[in-house]
């Protein structure tokens, strides 16, 4: 019995790696910040920012927000990945993956520090 729950878990889990879509999605706040967040169904997931269910979070008191960006993936563990390195990126960063601007991502991880005067 226990190889045949092994087999389906099996099953399940090759499934969902080929029929089930994960997105990473960036929404735009009311204030001008960004949200980055990881869904397997994203049309739900923006009726629950917009709608404000949970006080708590981020997106709460920055409503109305806007979806600018999303991206599909098979894998929920890259999408976490993914999701996990933009929350890190900076504004500038992240506009320019909204806008479709990826030959200034590579420039855009460059972090430049200054010189101390002596």
């Amino acid at each position: 019995m226990d190889y045949w729950k092994y087999e389906a878990k099996k099953i399940l889990n090759w499934y969902m790696t080929k029929y089930y879509l994960y997105y990473v999605y960036i929404l735009k706040c009311n204030d001008g910040t960004y949200y980055t967040g990881v869904t397997n169904n994203i049309s739900l997931r923006i009726s629950q920012h917009e709608n404000g269910l949970s006080k708590d979070s981020y997106t709460y008191s920055r409503r109305p927000v806007k979806l600018v960006f999303y991206a599909e993936f098979t894998d929920i563990n890259i999408a976490i990945q993914k999701e996990k390195q933009i929350k890190k990126w900076s504004k500038k960063k992240k506009e320019a993956l909204i806008n479709g601007d990826f030959d200034l991502l590579p420039e855009l991880s460059k972090k430049y520090f200054s010189k101390k005067k002596k």
